[in-house]
């Protein structure tokens, strides 16, 4: 099996790219869905304890806790020497099972994949681009982001410049969806002949 490593910067169309990867069959493992899901379970007590009011009935209130880690790397280290070794656990089964199903290619959707080092863990890496324009006018419509809150977000993250070079492959999503199916077609019959390359 073939895994494929699913990133790109704010606003570029990655989840929706993560989505027609599925449509196409593709298991997905989604990194955001399962930190949202150990923020209301196994990790909440533990954030607690290291960031004391950051919850609320049982579950991290992302709210309270984002304003203490957006702009300290030592809080924002604590935070993923939490986070890390129970995302972890769930990327080893959710690859065993995708292993198991006899799929011949799996994606793993990384928001900070090149970031966190995440390329040396996959087989090859798609990176999710459009234009500055359209990502920039993509992620102000978004409920309460502001132009500042975007330009931190922003800051964090490896330049998309930068991605597009390192990537294996990239998706352009600024024409529309079928013009990305035609790309994750291609990605995939291409993805099989690859060798493979992570430990």
């Amino acid at each position: 099996m073939r895994v494929l490593g699913l990133t790109g910067s704010i606003g570029m169309g990655k989840s929706t790219t993560a989505k027609l990867f599925m449509e196409a069959g593709v298991p997905v493992y989604d990194a955001d869905a399962t930190v949202h899901m150990i923020y209301e379970g196994e990790a909440a007590p533990l954030i607690e304890a290291a960031f004391p009011g950051t919850t609320v009935n049982g579950k991290v209130d992302r709210a309270k806790l984002s304003p203490l880690v957006v702009h300290d790397a030592a809080a924002m280290k604590k935070l993923e020497q939490i986070v890390h070794p129970l995302l972890g656990a769930y990327h080893r089964k959710f690859l065993d099972d995708a292993e198991k199903s006899g799929a011949p290619v799996a994606v793993v959707d990384v928001p900070l994949l090149y970031e966190t080092g995440g390329e040396k863990r996959v087989d090859a890496v798609v990176v999710v681009s459009t234009n500055p324009e359209q990502q920039r006018e993509r992620i102000l419509a978004r409920e309460g982001m502001t132009a500042e809150k975007l330009d931190a977000i922003l800051a964090r993250q490896l330049p998309d410049a930068e991605k597009r070079k390192r990537a294996d492959f990239v998706v352009d999503t600024s024409n529309g969806l079928d013009p990305v199916r035609e790309q994750i077609r291609e990605i995939l019959a291409e993805a099989v002949k690859m060798p493979q390359r992570r430990p």
